[in-house]
């Protein structure tokens, strides 16, 4: 199967070095290139790709908003951010917008095409210093205030989860992707450090309504 990859970046030539090594790639087709997160949202609407592959500081819209918008659409797309920042102010709002995947511009080719099949297949592939910060700042979440970890809308879809929803009924009600749902529940897992579905339940009840 071919993962169709739309990339976002406001420097023509990195979309054009990253475009021709994905395109000698045998499962790899680059079907868009946009130079702004607002022609970003627009082609991933048009084009349906699988992956995005997104810039985080461009002019206008920059990659946070571009990605939330995107990752709201039905059967969103997986988005990678490939950045040269590591601020926290940068990290934290495109990993809560939804983005699956982030990584440095100083990644290898291949590390970003490994990087494209895993978001394929819907895993994630945080830098190492990414997932540090992430890790910390749930470490810091305090301990009386249960759901302070969560996003808005991984609230949302935990409650429907506590509910018993199933992700399409989830995806329906919250007029989102499936596999927007999918990311949303692995980000849930990882910051109430549950294993599935029964758990984040069981650790709604325990807590009291969100």
């Amino acid at each position: 199967m071919t993962i169709k990859v739309l990339l976002v970046d406001d420097h023509e030539m990195v979309r054009m070095g990253l475009a021709g090594y994905l395109d000698i790639q045998a499962d790899i087709e680059v079907v868009g290139e946009a130079a702004s997160g607002e022609e970003g949202v627009r082609l991933a609407g048009e084009l349906k790709p699988d992956v995005v592959v997104m810039d985080l500081v461009m002019a206008g819209m920059g990659g946070v908003e571009a990605t939330r918008l995107i990752c709201e659409m039905p059967d969103a797309p997986q988005v990678i951010v490939l950045t040269s920042f590591m601020d926290d102010d940068k990290v934290y709002p495109v990993i809560e917008a939804g983005a699956l995947s982030y990584l440095l511009k100083t990644s290898r080719a291949r590390e970003i095409a490994s990087a494209i099949r895993a978001a394929g297949r819907g895993d994630s592939v945080l830098e190492a210093e990414v997932t540090g910060k992430v890790l910390s700042r749930m470490r810091r979440a305090p301990q009386d205030l249960p759901y302070k970890a969560l996003t808005s809308r991984e609230i949302e879809v935990l409650s429907l989860i506590a509910k018993g929803k199933t992700n399409h009924e989830i995806a329906a009600e919250l007029v989102i992707a499936v596999k927007t749902v999918k990311t949303h529940i692995t980000n849930i897992f990882a910051k109430l450090e549950v294993d599935d579905r029964t758990q984040a339940a069981v650790y709604v009840h325990r807590n009291g309504p969100i």
